[in-house]
């Protein structure tokens, strides 16, 4: 071993050091590849044609679970949407058209659909 005097030993500390972070830089780290999230295409969405209360409790249903199939919308909220139109739908069912479209205007709003 070398003996260094006192009054040199920053001097060669620092040298050293400085030395270690020159060969730290020229070291290449391999950058992660980033993986780009695939975008999601939905399917052609097919909505239920025809008049009155059912066809039209029928086409918002398959927008609202389209809505939730691509994350528009999310689960908690479609689900109280779609139990929403189940309301309307029956009363739809029951002959009460009136009923069941003034339901359905009332969901779509609260939900903040047209």
């Amino acid at each position: 071993m070398i003996a260094v005097p006192a009054s040199r030993l920053p001097m060669r500390l620092s040298l050293a050091a400085l030395a270690v972070a020159a060969l730290g830089a020229c070291q290449q780290r391999a950058t992660p590849a980033v993986m780009e999230p695939s975008p999601i295409v939905p399917a052609p969405l097919a909505l239920p044609t025809g008049s009155g209360c059912g066809p039209e409790i029928a086409r918002t249903k398959a927008i609202v679970d389209s809505d939730v199939a691509t994350g528009n919308l999310n689960k908690p909220v479609g689900d109280r949407f779609n139990a929403d139109l189940a309301q309307a739908a029956g009363e739809c069912a029951a002959g009460k058209s009136g009923e069941a479209l003034h339901l359905l205007a009332a969901a779509k709003s609260r939900y903040g659909y047209r």
